[in-house]
């Protein structure tokens, strides 16, 4: 499935760090920062997540919520937070629907190997739960800057 600006962002509810849960239904009348990334502790998904940690009171400001997902399970997630003092929900998509209801869950290559991961990507989502704007294969750098001005936007 492949999701586009304007669709209607699919609904979830996913276990988090802390022992805690979140799902999009729960957040209505907010908007909301969605991004998948591969793997905690990487230097990729360590340098994203520390960047949206650093904007989170500009993200704030816009009235905005980020939230983390991956297919770590939630006590990585909790190492993960703790080394780096991450703010903001990491949620475990373990079995992988939510990955692949966005459309993140794909055949990626490396080295001449095939092999299935998470394609980075944000999810800009309005509070009436509309996709407003879509990154796919991020690339690190600049990224949370575009995100944090297209939440300014809205």
């Amino acid at each position: 499935m492949s999701l586009e600006v304007g669709d209607k962002a699919p609904n979830f509810k996913l276990p988090t760090d802390g022992g805690g849960t979140i799902s999009l239904k729960d957040l209505k009348g907010e908007t909301v920062i969605l991004y998948f990334y591969p793997k905690d502790d990487t230097s990729g998904c360590t340098a994203e997540a520390c960047a949206f940690r650093d904007a989170l009171p500009d993200f704030s400001k816009a009235k905005a919520k980020v939230i983390g997902i991956s297919k770590d399970p939630v006590k990585k997630h909790d190492k993960f937070k703790e080394k780096y003092e991450l703010t903001f929900p990491l949620a475990s998509d373990e079995d992988g629907a939510v990955c692949a209801d966005y459309g993140t869950w794909v055949e990626k290559s490396m080295y001449g190997r095939k092999y299935m991961g998470i394609d980075r990507s944000t999810f800009l989502i309005d509070g009436k739960g509309v996709i407003r704007a879509i990154w796919r294969k991020v690339k690190v750098p600049g990224h949370v800057d575009e995100v944090l001005k297209a939440a300014q936007d809205l």
